[in-house]
């Protein structure tokens, strides 16, 4: 992964770097690999992670069928 730095601004590539970490998903991995997890857990949080996936796109479906008034924004 690589940022560029314009105008000797590392703040604003280190924000950069950070996105596109966060978009990758690598600190969830840090955080999940940070300790052991059992088979069986592993199993059961992405199954859950499955659901809430599918879900979420059911939900979002609907809004853009119509079905559902979409949520305020804050």
């Amino acid at each position: 992964m690589q940022v560029s730095v314009r105008d000797n601004n590392v703040d604003q590539a280190l924000k950069a770097l950070k996105k596109k970490l966060q978009r990758e998903g690598v600190f969830r991995e840090m955080k999940l690999r940070s300790h052991f997890e059992k088979p069986s857990e592993k199993r059961a949080r992405e199954k859950a992670e499955a659901v809430r996936r599918s879900r979420k796109l059911a939900r979002k479906r609907a809004q853009r069928e119509g079905l559902l008034a979409k949520k305020p924004r804050r």
